[in-house]
């Protein structure tokens, strides 16, 4: 009697998911449910978060919405694979933030069959790509661009428009420093 093999039939593939886009698209939200789902269904799962955000907890992630998880605090991305413990599902909140040696941390997890979520801003305030995103995109088998919605005029915003003075490229904050914009409102505001 012949039998089909499938290649790697009741093993764990793992992948890389980035949810990506402005301030206040519900990029944290997605990766919230995505976890919640995860662990429905008794999946081993971690939770990571750069100790850079803590705008609303110093240990949980939360979203601009309140929904909220436990979270592992980490200084950098190399702390990651130190902490992880064979959990089949790892997220990663605020991926900009990281330094580029998140890409390969993504990449080893991924091949050690994890399955890899991470939510993070496209673009910073000036719009240009943030930090180690156009890489983890690059890399990603699954792309999320979320939108939220433009406050001048209602279209999608795809644009974190900053109404703080500050010029840094990082500056943590929430609707006191950001507000969502589309491309045309943005344009007529940054330019």
């Amino acid at each position: 009697m012949f039998l089909e093999q499938f290649p790697g039939e009741g093993r764990q593939h793992g992948w890389i998911e980035v949810v990506c886009g402005s301030m206040f698209s519900g990029k944290t939200e997605e990766l919230i449910r995505r976890m919640r789902r995860a662990e429905f269904a008794n999946q081993r799962m971690v939770l990571f978060k750069p100790q850079i955000d803590n705008r609303y907890s110093e240990e949980n992630v939360v979203s601009h919405q309140g929904s909220s998880l436990k979270a592992i605090v980490v200084n950098d991305s190399s702390e990651i694979l130190a902490t992880w413990r064979n959990e089949l599902v790892v997220a990663i909140d605020e991926a900009q933030f990281f330094d580029f040696g998140i890409v390969e941390v993504c990449n080893t997890l991924a091949s050690k069959g994890v399955r890899v979520i991470l939510a993070g801003l496209d673009m910073d305030y000036l719009g240009v790509p943030f930090g180690p995103m156009p890489q983890l995109l690059s890399i990603a088998e699954y792309v999320t661009k979320v939108h939220a919605i433009c406050v001048s005029c209602g279209n999608l915003a795809q644009f974190s428009h900053r109404t703080a003075e500050e010029k840094d490229q990082v500056l943590v904050g929430a609707v006191e420093k950001y507000k969502p914009l589309c491309r045309a409102c943005y344009n007529k505001i940054a330019h």
